[in-house]
Formats: C-alpha cells, sequence, structure tokens
C-alpha cells in the first residue's frame, strides 16, 4: 500500500498542519510516512503546499509527480495541480472557495469547509472538515489514532480546541 498525498492552498488555511497531521498518524499506526512542505515567500496569504506519503514499506524518495490524493483548498492550488492526479485518485476541492467545474477522469469530492468550519463558529477549523473527508473516503486511518494525532498537535495551551476540531472532522467524514 501506497498514498501520495498533494495538500495545497493559501497559506493560514491549514495545509502545512493537514500534512502533518497525516504523515504523524501514519507512524501512530505502524505506517511509513514522509512529510515535505513546499512554502512560497510569503506566509499567510501566499501559497503553500506539502506532499505526503505513506506506505507499508519503507520510502526512498519524498519525490513524486502524480498523486493518488489531492486536497485542494483554493482556486489557484486546483489550477496548479489538478492534472496531476493519477486517473484511480481523488481530488477533494474546497467547494466554498472554487465555484468551476472539476474535470477529471479521477474520483472528485466538493467540499464546503469553509461553509461548515463558519457554521461551528471557528473558520480556522476548515482544513479540518477536508481531512475528515479524506478519512472516510481512504478509510485508511482508525479513528483513536486520528484523536490521538490532534492530541500531540494541540498541545500547550491548545486543548480547548480538541472538540471542536473532531467535531469538524465528524462533520466533514459525513458530508461526502
Amino acid at each position: 500500500m501506497i498514498r501520495r498525498i498533494r495538500i495545497a492552498g493559501f497559506g493560514g488555511q491549514g495545509v502545512m498542519l493537514t500534512g502533518q497531521m497525516i504523515a504523524y498518524a501514519a507512524n501512530e499506526q505502524g505506517l511509513y510516512s514522509v512529510w515535505v512542505p513546499t512554502y512560497g515567500p510569503e506566509t499567510r496569504g501566499g501559497t503553500a503546499n506539502c506532499g505526503v506519503i505513506i506506505s507499508d514499506k519503507p520510502i526512498y524518495s519524498p519525490v513524486f509527480k502524480n498523486a493518488d490524493d489531492l486536497m485542494v483548498f483554493n482556486l489557484p492550488s486546483l489550477h496548479k495541480f489538478q492534472d496531476q492526479v493519477t486517473d484511480e485518485g481523488n481530488i477533494f476541492y474546497n467547494s466554498s472557495l472554487i465555484e468551476e467545474e472539476v474535470k477529471q477522469t479521477c474520483h472528485v469530492f466538493g467540499i464546503p469547509m469553509n461553509e461548515i468550519a463558519n457554521e461551528l463558529e471557528k473558520p480556522q477549523v476548515a482544513n479540518m472538515v477536508m481531512l475528515g473527508a479524506y478519512l472516510k473516503v481512504n478509510n485508511i486511518f482508525k479513528e483513536e489514532v486520528i484523536v490521538n494525532s490532534l492530541k500531540h498537535f494541540l498541545k500547550g495551551g491548545k486543548e480547548a480546541l480538541l472538540s471542536v476540531n473532531q467535531k469538524a472532522i465528524a462533520i466533514g467524514y459525513e458530508s461526502v
């Protein structure tokens, strides 16, 4: 088993955290993982993407051209990466910000991640909505592994955000 995942959006949308969570969860579940961030020169509002590879065998290179899964949080990222997905792969796109039709031969899922996060009154959890949709479609991780990963990244005064992030993941899971 190997999954090559590309996550892309604007800086500040949680692109890197989403990738880190997937890589961390893979390790927690006994899989191999590699997380490779790519930043633009800006921080918030600039472009950001990361590649994650998870596998049940050692990973010898963090480089890949075509992803099995693409999560895009904004339109420029869709335009940049939509042609770099395998025919059997999945594109998860933020239908709150991307209104044009995604034309691909792979599976396509529109997730209104911003709208759902706004309904939770926490716009910062939009990335967790997308993660929930991803988790349902790929069915790789056990729920307790994801919860433990959340706890790992939400420590140091951020523990109060655990329940709203879990709720965002659950709603994203059901949105597919």
